[in-house]
């Protein structure tokens, strides 16, 4: 199995903690020359400088806030233009704060959709012209089981991860014939502080103990545990490399058994 990724390019986003931080350690084990991006420098100082190297590659950062799609957009461009194509994009980013849909404001719609959709948009945009240049380009999301099975409590995450994967699917069928692939990777629930402030924001809520919110969850998983993030990243580096080149256009729950429905 083909999963040597030297020679390539990885712009991964969401890059200084969780899954985005695994992946980009994933992928740089493979040979991948790895761009961080996210808002702190500090941490991709820091991320960047721990990262393996092999072939004597350096990896670099950009320093961008997903709040802001067209600052996003203008520095990966800058990038583009100035050290070249990107191979491999790992749209990867925060989730919405937990709610109830019925109470969302239109504003957190907004807000989520642009940092979601419209920064993957954005980004996709600026890689695709290299990618079709070198017949080889992996387009990779990060979204949620949600797609699948909508979860309670998360209205505005539920409806814009949903979206999210339309537009992929949709991205992937124009795309196929140049050699791009075009994925969904979706976690379960995976230690990251995505997940601790999801079981903090139940216990006020509730007033229950997090230990127990935390048993309950993990009683709804087959594997009877939470997943880990490097977990999560060998299903996206598969995803990138050589091997999965005739997958495009689908969806790949890593959660344990969680999720009901096929």
């Amino acid at each position: 199995m083909n999963l040597n990724l030297s020679g390539k390019t990885a712009l991964v986003c969401g890059s200084t903690q969780g899954i985005g931080l695994a992946a980009a350690n994933e992928l740089a084990s493979l040979g991948a020359h790895v761009i961080l991006m996210a808002r702190n420098q500090e941490k991709l100082e820091m991320v960047k400088n721990s990262l393996p190297i092999t072939e004597g590659r350096k990896h670099g950062f950009i320093t961008a806030d997903f709040t802001n799609p067209e600052e996003v957009k203008r520095k990966v461009e800058e990038y583009v233009k100035n050290n070249g194509p990107i191979d491999i994009l790992i749209n990867n980013t925060g989730g919405p704060p937990a709610g109830n849909v019925e109470t969302a404001t239109a504003e957190s719609f907004r807000l989520a959709f642009e940092s979601h959709l419209m920064c993957n948009h954005l980004l996709a945009q600026t890689c695709i012209p290299g990618m079709k240049q070198h017949q080889y380009g992996r387009i990779i999301n990060i979204i949620s089981t949600s797609v699948k099975q909508p979860l309670k409590g998360l209205g505005v995450s539920n409806t814009i991860r949903a979206a999210v994967a339309n537009w992929s699917k949709t991205m992937a069928n124009e795309l196929a014939s140049y050699g791009i692939t075009v994925n969904n990777v979706l976690p379960g629930a995976t230690l990251t502080s995505r997940l601790k402030q999801i079981i903090q924001d139940k216990s006020e809520k509730t007033g229950r103990n997090a230990d127990d919110i935390s048993k309950d969850m993990v009683a709804e998983i087959p594997m009877k545990r939470f997943g880990q993030p490097e977990e999560i990243a060998a299903a996206i580096a598969f995803l990138a490399s050589p091997a999965a080149a005739y997958i495009t256009g689908t969806n790949i729950v890593v959660d344990g058994g969680r999720t009901g429905c096929l």
